[in-house]
């Protein structure tokens, strides 16, 4: 990637040409986008005007217990083939147990259907020379001489952010491959700290946000009221993760409807939700295709249910060494 990273890296030399395709967005307007959403609704992805739908297939932790590489590359044909074209992975994404890697999955489909694909990575490592290292493997494990988002992953603390953007580091290695084209947009990720969030939206450096809902540890923070507003100050998208994460601690409770609550929260652009099957994804398929937002009422009285989740100090994800997606 030019100085950027080793010379053995490619570079995107070529522009990617897209079919213009007609879509709408949650309240039915008609948008112009770069990909073809089959009729889903959709949201422009902050000041990126890159129009995405607005449930985002996360290829994380369940992705990656899917049994074998076929039904995996079946079920990511199977989400092209149904609007689902922004795919969220991460290079740490990969389970011991059924010997997947996200990324290698992934290439199976990108070397034949890149185009259609707004193709999302992370980067896990502080370290700069690690951080290139594991750029360089993302784009040869996709297949893929580009990305469309290069997020840092899992930003969870005041010190790590400091560490980011000190000259030199993480930060400035991401801008330089958005200036080389190597990505066309980045990002961060983050589960937790609500400060160490905010300080990185308020450097207006990046394109996107990622964060896990309102499960706070505690000390209470409150990363969608703090978070979304910095965020958009600076024109970043904003997506959600961790949606339907409460049905594996709160009894009967539906995870149709957690998906309607979380697509009926105001500020987000989408959410990542994690698919495991052809089933899963009808399920959520058919939520967004007949959406319609909670109102006021609704949504306060999800909020009470789903209260003692939020409270809960003992979420994996809050837990020191916590890596989102990966199974040693």
């Amino acid at each position: 990637m030019k100085s950027t990273l080793s010379a053995g890296a490619l570079l995107a030399g070529s522009r990617i040409s897209f079919s213009q395709v007609s879509g709408t967005d949650i309240i039915g307007k008609p948008l112009k986008q770069q990909y073809d959403p089959k009729g889903l609704p959709v949201a422009v992805l902050g000041n990126t005007g890159v129009v995405i739908p607005r449930l985002v297939f996360g290829l994380g932790s369940r992705f990656c217990n899917i049994a074998t590489p076929d039904e995996a590359i079946d079920l990511c044909n199977y989400a092209l083939d149904n609007g689902l074209y922004y795919w969220d992975t991460a290079h740490i994404y990969e389970n011991a147990e059924t010997g997947a890697i996200s990324e290698e999955r992934l290439g199976h489909i990108i070397k034949y259907r890149r185009n259609e694909i707004f193709l999302s990575t992370k980067v896990s490592s502080r370290d700069p020379e690690k951080a290139k290292f594991e750029i360089e493997d993302s784009l040869k494990r996709l297949r893929t001489d580009h990305l469309d988002m290069l997020k840092i992953h899992a930003v969870e603390t005041v010190d790590e952010v400091n560490n980011i953007v000190r000259k030199g580091n993480l930060l400035d290695i991401i801008t330089r491959l958005k200036e080389e084209k190597v990505t066309r947009f980045i990002g961060f990720s983050g589960h937790g700290n609500a400060q160490a969030l905010k300080m990185m939206a308020e450097t207006g450096r990046f394109d996107s946000m990622l964060f896990a809902m309102n499960h706070y540890g505690g000390n209470k923070d409150n990363r969608q009221g703090e978070v979304i507003p910095a965020a958009k100050a600076k024109g970043m998208g904003v997506l959600l993760m961790k949606a339907v994460r409460p049905k594996e601690t709160i009894k009967d409770i539906d995870p149709d409807e957690l998906v309607r609550f979380a697509l009926s929260l105001e500020g987000p652009d989408g959410i990542v939700v994690g698919m495991e099957s052809r089933k899963v994804m009808d399920a959520n398929l058919n939520i967004l295709r007949n959406f319609k937002p909670m109102n006021d009422e609704e949504k306060q009285k999800y909020a009470m249910l789903l209260a003692p989740f939020f409270r809960h100090e003992n979420l994996e994800w809050m837990k020191d060494g916590y890596h989102d997606g990966y199974r040693g």
